[in-house]
């Protein structure tokens, strides 16, 4: 079977130079610019490893990112694309893109069948195929097994309506099916890193807490399931071989959660001398002295807590099930070792009044995360706090088909002048916010606790540079290339920058092209770095322009390279060619 896999646009993006459509499929209240970068632009997880079951079962696929493109472009490529299959990959904020492809597959291939999985279609199947009569299937969370299915169904001539897992239309009428089975055994999955090289990696499937925020448990149900750890040591290996810039985001709900496995996975690492940086996202009640340290000696660079509030109310409201306290000492361990701790703050949830939010913005002061970042509350489809606006009568999964709207982003129950204040310190500090650097003596105490530890002699470097300390700060970055640190780029980064603290631009300029040689131009501060040189000899350096400005980190912070099919970069020359 030939089978196409995209990840839509968000809506109809217009071409350079073209007015947004006002027709009702042009971009939604509430769009910003920040939606199309990042996270958003990359193709998801779950589009990779079905092409990478789809090929291991000798079927042609091919997979393509037109999260960005203009409308014009996708109608272009659809209309040349002929394949059996379409299936595609639904997200809240991309669901209106995801029903206009869906409609133009229609227009131009009849006869093909489109299927679309994702968390928002698992939540609201039947309301999906009611309101966009284009899609004959969906698949109800976990896919690859119903996929497969629903495939050799097609590849057989069989009627595809009752597979378990999936929603169809017949005739006028809606039908679900039972549920599928979990797949029980993740390691039997073809791996994705044989086909790509993403700089994401999952481990494991679902997630312990019940955070009735979340919609895990929606796509993934209560039960988690491990991949193994030999499977994910090899994953890990095949990503470090392909990778150019050598991290890895590990992106498990909660990867700390079996805290044996990741004991054994993190051990695992330098047993086999892989030599890679990863982050990953876990919880506070999830995390010990032992296995901080055994991560951060297996290249663990960041790790980022789900903290949300630090208002005992507010967190008993959501079911987090982790106090403050707990937080606060998961910080300290952290910071013990070395680590970069991002947490990830909410407002709006049931409860929320200005003194309730002024309790974490106090907590963050108390803490002191390297990084934090706050949303609004999203009544996401599937999640229990969208069921108790269901329950209330104020709403209801229709609201995604007529309303012109994002996503739903509210405060569940605030006064409106509460509201208003939070609102009024949130939009002052949107955005991935840097709140606390270590300084030289933190660092060396973290080199004492792990001498051997190539990233504990970058992070003193570091600390030493912003200390204005540019001597020793040379000194432990050179030290840390030395010993191997897989991000050779961000010390040469460093090294430019001590170059133009002290007045030598030619330096500068040999560093910078040393940190952009093999592709690494990916990392966000060695391109900015780069650019700002470029621009600052344009106009004059020093005798027009003043001093020269550098960034000096060596914190995650890729850029996002427009490259298929992990993001939407161009086509290749024989996108439409199945020869």
């Amino acid at each position: 079977m030939r089978i196409v896999l995209l990840y839509p646009p968000p809506w109809k993006i217009p071409a350079p130079g073209e007015a947004p459509d006002t027709s009702g499929n042009g971009p939604p209240k509430g769009a910003t610019d920040f939606v199309m970068g990042g996270d958003f632009c990359t193709t998801p997880y779950g589009l990779l490893t079905l092409y990478a079951q789809a090929a291991r079962a000798g079927h042609r696929v091919k997979l393509f990112n037109l999260a960005g493109f203009p409308w014009h472009d996708v109608d272009a490529l659809i209309r040349r694309l002929d394949a059996d299959i379409y299936g595609l990959s639904c997200f809240t904020c991309n669901r209106r893109g995801t029903a206009l492809t869906a409609r133009c597959i229609r227009e131009h291939h009849r006869a093909a069948h489109i299927v679309v999985g994702g968390p928002h279609v698992t939540a609201l199947s039947c309301e999906t195929l009611r309101h966009h009569r284009a899609i004959d299937t969906v698949v109800l969370g976990e896919g690859e097994t119903t996929f497969l299915e629903l495939v050799g169904r097609l590849e057989a001539g069989e009627p595809t309506d009752g597979i378990a897992g999936t929603a169809w239309r017949d005739g006028a009428e809606i039908r679900v099916a039972p549920p599928r089975q979990r797949i029980e055994d993740l390691d039997s999955l073809a791996p994705v890193h044989q086909h790509f090289a993403p700089h994401v990696l999952l481990t494991s499937r679902g997630c312990p807490g019940q955070c009735t925020y979340c919609a895990s448990n929606t796509m993934w149900g209560r039960k988690l399931q491990f991949h193994s750890v030999e499977y994910v040591l090899d994953a890990m290996a095949a990503a470090a071989r392909r990778l150019p810039v050598k991290i890895l985001q590990i992106k498990d709900d909660t990867f700390t959660c079996n805290r044996r496995r990741a004991l054994e996975i993190c051990r695992g690492i330098p047993d086999r001398k892989l030599n890679i940086l990863w982050n990953c996202d876990t919880r506070a009640d999830a995390l010990d002295e032992e296995l901080l340290r055994a991560m951060r000696l297996a290249g663990c660079q960041v790790i980022s807590l789900g903290v949300e509030s630090a208002a005992p109310e507010i967190l008993r409201n959501v079911r987090k099930n982790v106090t403050p306290e707990q937080v606060l000492e998961a910080t300290r361990l952290a910071r013990k070792f070395g680590f970069q701790v991002r947490y990830y703050m909410m407002a709006g949830n049931r409860g929320e009044t200005v003194e309730t939010f002024k309790k974490s913005v106090d907590f963050l002061q108390e803490a002191k995360p390297n990084e934090f970042l706050f949303g609004v509350l999203t009544f996401y489809p599937g999640t229990e706090e969208f069921e108790i606006q269901k329950r209330a009568g104020g709403l209801t999964g229709e609201v995604f088909f007529k309303t012109d709207m994002l996503e739903l982003w509210a405060f569940a129950d605030a006064s409106p002048s509460d509201a208003k204040q939070i609102s009024r310190w949130l939009a002052q500090h949107a955005a991935v916010r840097d709140y606390w650097q270590p300084g030289v003596d933190d660092c060396r105490a973290v080199l004492e606790r792990l001498p051997d530890l190539h990233a504990a002699h970058m992070d003193l470097g570091g600390a030493y540079f912003r200390a204005g300390q540019w001597d020793p700060a040379e000194q432990y970055v050179r030290r840390a290339m030395e010993m191997g640190y897989p991000l050779p780029s961000l010390g040469h980064n460093y090294l430019a920058c001590i170059a133009g603290r002290r007045g030598d631009i030619e330096g500068v300029q040999a560093h910078l092209e040393r940190a952009v040689s093999g592709g690494r131009l990916q990392l966000r501060v060695v391109r900015d770095n780069t650019d700002a040189v470029r621009a600052w000899l344009k106009d004059g350096g020093a005798k027009s322009s003043g001093p020269l400005k550098l960034a000096a980190r060596h914190d995650f912070n890729l850029t996002t390279t427009l490259q298929q099919p992990m993001t939407p970069g161009p086509l290749p020359p024989d996108a439409c060619d199945w020869q």
